[in-house]
């Protein structure tokens, strides 16, 4: 299987390097590897969606109207 760094699945997915570290440590990206203080990322990995609140009102005010 091959790998891809941080840095070179953000060129993949023009996204930042810290959001792909954030996403490998909430365990978002199926098949990430941390090696040492590396990440390995499968090149066949998908991206996730991005479940950020973007609107800027929460989920809860939703359910109470």
């Amino acid at each position: 299987m091959e790998y891809l760094s941080i840095k070179q699945t953000s060129e993949k997915w023009g996204i930042s390097v810290r959001r792909i570290q954030i996403l490998c440590s909430e365990d978002r990206i199926p098949g990430a590897t941390k090696i040492g203080s590396y990440w390995a990322i499968p090149a066949d990995a998908e991206k996730p969606n991005d479940q950020r609140i973007r609107s800027g009102k929460y989920i809860k005010e939703k359910d109470l109207k």
